[in-house]
């Protein structure tokens, strides 16, 4: 068990309820996928859909039970999409984290590009848990894990090809 978690489980169990606002609606309120929607397996292998048990997840302190919360966002270049953006959140550490995946088409042909991705805070209007690449071909890419679990939050990433002077930005959708 992961430090993180043992101290989540303590916190949890030494905390009283927490009391919401009725018809409240925070960052991985709601249901969570069921059981046979989740990676049944332990694989470390990248992928597009996002598998917080992946070797690049694991370096940025990802929980393994993270799952994705709102909708995907796109990165586009020149009207072409190049990369997804996900929001994902961890019931058990309590935390939300971006992840950007460039799509099979760009990996395979651009070359070197910098890549960043975080969480966006709507009541604190910054992006945080930020994370970014240079000069990468990497596919995968996962956000440090923020304490944005009470707030309005999306993801964002951004993807720059070598050469392209700004970076393609997108966002998930508002999670709150």
């Amino acid at each position: 068990m992961r430090i993180r978690h043992a101290k989540s489980l303590i916190a949890a169990l030494t905390c009283a309820a927490v009391v919401l606002p009725a018809g409240a609606a925070y960052a991985g309120s709601g249901p969570a996928p069921k059981p046979s929607e989740r990676s049944v397996s332990k694989s470390t292998a990248p992928s597009a859909k996002g598998n917080p048990s992946s070797k690049a997840a694991e370096a940025a302190g990802v929980c393994d039970d993270a799952y994705q919360i709102g909708t995907t966002g796109y990165v586009k270049r020149n009207g072409t999409t190049i990369a997804s953006v996900k929001q994902f959140y961890s019931p058990e550490c309590q935390e939300n984290y971006g992840y950007v995946w460039v799509w099979d088409s760009f990996h395979g042909t651009a070359g070197d590009y910098d890549v960043t991705t975080g969480v966006y805070s709507y009541s604190q209007d910054k992006v945080l848990g930020r994370k970014a690449w240079t000069d990468t071909t990497k596919q995968e890419f996962w956000s440090y894990g923020t304490a944005t679990v009470q707030e309005c939050t999306a993801a964002v990433g951004s993807v720059r090809k070598a050469g392209d002077p700004t970076p393609n930005n997108a966002a998930s959708s508002k999670r709150c």
